[in-house]
């Protein structure tokens, strides 16, 4: 192994193309389907939504996708993001494991999102679209598109979740400052907005939610396209940047990891990094065991069923195969707004399945305890939904530790924490919450899943 901590690519060396795990899959996914006809849906289902050009990306076989030349001008202001060998961290744990993060919170929006934020971006403006709508839990995603709209001249429309709209109003500015509006959701905007209000004029709003509410305005407006920052196939290809510098930086380091973790709320950073290494996995390259760590208290795939279900609150959208707490189902409001969805994309949870990776859920608590564990010793702080992470390499460090073995760890730090303190403010103060999973609640929504064969 090198001797050196910090791993960083030449701009000429910076990945010139996505990678499509769809391509290496072993059993076929299963098709979104139509929501009142039960049957597959065919790109004209999804041209009020999306440009055709990601509409092709969600369902191509293609390993590899060249990524246009404006957007790799954009990533160019901040890729390569560094591979860092967490020394001080293992030296406090005290472990002969090796651990590694991708550290992705040096972008624009401080996080992994603009990676496809601009690809999508990129793509409205060559199809003529002038506005788009989205949705944002913690606020990352509409910051990132946001900026992504400014880029390439697009208007942008974000619903905010209502409880990260309220616990974090530095997000809010960052989305106006890149010159997105953000409205609280549910919001009195929409019919899918008031309908929830008349219901519960104090719902503190679920990712579902602000998604109904975005792809409402897009579908009803024809100058409005819709963007989602997590869950679709085109998506986590886009975020496959990640994992394509890791593998190369791996390489530097002289080492490859035996085990891959990120956090997960719809897929989008875990994959990122983890498909590549999963793709070479899967072409009997190199072996790596992947583990994606979830919320307790919105544990889609843990307890979740694997099952057609609804994409948001609604029930206006496809239908699509994947591990569900139900479209009804409303998480607490915790701190980590982005992992605060209720089912998960449908290529992580056809690998979960497939016995291909293995789910985890933690509390906020023990997260954010690990978080601060990882600011004190490598300086940086993460991003609440990031300490999932961080907790889940923790854990598997100290079993090393247990075990005597020397594994090579590599986590996504998909984030920095520098909007979303009033999580440990709560922390330090004392007055975070418990993280609290609705039995009866998800067994209500369980109900609702629609019965398809």
């Amino acid at each position: 192994m090198s001797e050196d901590s910090k791993f960083f690519l030449k701009d000429s060396d910076v990945p010139k193309q996505w990678y499509n795990l769809g391509a290496d899959l072993k059993e076929p996914m299963s098709p979104p389907l139509n929501p009142g006809t039960k049957q597959p849906i065919g790109p004209d289902d999804l041209a009020p939504l999306f440009p055709m050009e990601l509409i092709m990306q969600e369902v191509t076989q293609e390993r590899y996708i060249d990524i246009p030349g404006p957007v790799l001008e954009a990533y160019s202001r901040w890729r390569s993001t560094p591979l860092v060998r967490a020394r001080a961290l293992e030296k406090a744990l005290d472990t002969p494991a090796r651990i590694y993060y991708k550290y992705e919170g040096a972008s624009p929006s401080g996080s992994h999102k603009p990676n496809t934020a601009l690809a999508q971006a990129f793509y409205n403006k060559e199809a003529g679209v002038k506005k788009i709508a989205t949705e944002t839990g913690a606020g990352q995603w509409g910051t990132a598109l946001s900026y992504a709209g400014a880029v390439f001249g697009i208007e942008i429309k974000v619903f905010m979740v209502r409880v990260s709209y309220d616990q974090k109003p530095y997000r809010r500015a960052i989305i106006e400052s890149y010159g997105g509006s953000v409205v609280a959701s549910p919001s009195n905007e929409t019919n899918s907005g008031r309908a929830i209000l008349e219901k519960d004029p104090n719902s503190s709003g679920s990712l579902g939610i602000a998604i109904s509410e975005a792809a409402e305005v897009a579908a009803t407006n024809d100058d409005t396209k819709y963007a989602l920052g997590s869950v679709l196939n085109h998506v986590l290809m886009h975020q496959s940047i990640i994992g394509q510098e890791a593998l190369l930086q791996m390489e530097m380091a002289n080492d490859y990891p035996d085990i891959v973790i990120g956090c997960t709320g719809g897929g989008s950073n875990f994959s990122g990094l983890c498909n590549p290494f999963l793709g070479k996995k899967f072409r009997g390259e190199q072996d790596v065991h992947a583990i994606a760590v979830e919320p307790s208290s919105c544990p889609s795939l843990t307890k979740g069923k694997y099952s057609y279900d609804f994409g948001d609150t609604l029930k206006s959208a496809p239908l699509l195969k994947m591990h569900t707490l139900g479209s009804d189902f409303m998480p607490s409001p915790t701190h980590v707004g982005g992992l605060r969805y209720h089912g998960m994309s449908p290529m992580l949870s056809h690998l979960v399945h497939n016995g291909h990776m293995e789910p985890r859920a933690y509390g906020q608590k023990e997260c954010l305890e690990a978080g601060i564990q990882f600011a004190r010793t490598e300086g940086i702080m993460p991003a609440p939904e990031a300490t999932h992470a961080i907790k889940g390499a923790v854990d598997e460090a100290l079993k090393c530790k247990a075990e005597g073995k020397s594994k090579a760890i590599l986590f996504n730090l998909c984030g920095h924490g520098h909007f979303d303190m009033q999580a440990y403010m709560d922390y330090f103060s004392g007055n975070l919450a418990e993280d609290k999973f609705d039995t009866e609640a998800f067994e209500e929504s369980m109900a609702s899943i629609p019965a398809v064969n």
